[in-house]
């Protein structure tokens, strides 16, 4: 991370997925989207450039907000909400801190924080990075639509919404 990353349009923003008191930042609150976003993280992660993406190219009064649980290394059956406790089960080591920390569950621990979000303004997409793990797996779509219909029913959605250009 260069200095340059640290500086960030006040549209985007980001709500903290943990109490970080070093940053002065509690769980749950926004805060302007400086890095590093992922508590684990110490750099610059793909979400960065997305978000400024995303304001740089949208009207001056268009805020852009992300929410974000990161567990590196994961397949995408961790975020399966109904079997994701085989894939923990079987989990190594290493991951299990990372999974502790989103209290055992990191799709509803994203969930939750959504929820939280709703209150402050309108979820119009969700962006799913996912790429370190199921190479060469046939049924990872499947997979994935499987956790987008969870988010969808989970947050009452409506799948057919669009936004007005």
């Amino acid at each position: 991370m260069e200095e340059m990353d640290r500086t960030v349009d006040e549209r985007f923003v980001v709500t903290a997925d943990f109490d970080a008191p070093s940053r002065g930042w509690t769980k749950g609150n926004w805060y302007q989207a400086v890095p590093p976003l992922t508590a684990q993280g110490t750099g610059i992660c793909l979400v960065d450039y997305f978000g400024r993406t995303m304001v740089a190219n949208l009207p001056a009064n268009v805020r852009v907000g992300v929410i974000k649980v990161s567990v590196p290394g994961c397949k995408i059956e961790l975020f399966q909400k109904d079997t994701f406790t085989n894939y923990v089960a079987a989990a190594p080591s290493w991951m299990l801190s990372y999974v502790k920390k989103y209290g055992g569950n990191p799709y509803q621990y994203l969930v939750d924080l959504v929820r939280l979000a709703q209150k402050d303004g309108v979820i119009k997409g969700i962006l799913l990075h996912h790429g370190e793990s199921n190479p060469n797996d046939n049924e990872w779509p499947n997979k994935v639509k499987s956790i987008y219909d969870n988010f969808i029913k989970d947050l009452n959605l409506d799948p057919e919404y669009r936004v007005n250009p």
